[in-house]
């Protein structure tokens, strides 16, 4: 659900905010504003921004999480950036130099910006978001408790 959100006395040449909220594993009708009541799930804080914004209802899937989001913050198919699968750590796909993404469109137009929350588009230092318009990252670089994984064999030795 992407959201411009603006208040009425806002002045003229003033820009609406520009917040998307995104989550892995969360199906339609688990937001209320969504269901209408047909669920017992209640998300009183995303109907209201639903309701003072735009609440978007038609979209595609991709067949990853990080495709998803690269498919999202550039506006382009994934298999442009490489970002097709889920990422691995020490993977060199990732955001390239060259790639630009709708946080560095923002930047250009004078929004502050941020994301917070799982990322997935690579953990090298030149694939952060920070690196890519993004002016603050808090949050994770792989899936919900990577962190707490280390007997896999793909968690960083260091």
């Amino acid at each position: 659900m992407a959201s411009p959100v603006s208040g009425v006395t806002a002045a003229p040449d003033k820009k609406p905010n520009i917040l998307v909220i995104w989550g892995d594993d969360i199906g339609t009708w688990n937001i209320s504003h969504n269901n209408r009541g047909m669920m017992g799930y209640r998300t009183p804080n995303i109907d209201r921004i639903a309701r003072e914004g735009v609440a978007f209802t038609d979209y595609y899937a991709q067949q990853s999480c990080t495709a998803g989001r690269a498919a999202f913050i550039s506006g382009s198919a994934p298999v442009r950036s490489g970002m097709t699968k889920v990422g691995m750590p020490g993977a060199k796909e990732g955001w390239q130099k060259t790639d630009v993404t709708m946080a560095t469109i923002l930047k250009s137009q004078g929004y502050a910006t941020g994301q917070f929350g799982k990322n997935h588009q690579g953990d090298l230092d030149e694939h952060l978001p920070t690196m890519h318009g993004f002016d603050e990252f808090l949050g994770s670089l792989y899936h919900l408790n990577a962190e707490e994984e280390p007997e896999n064999r793909d968690y960083p030795g260091d």
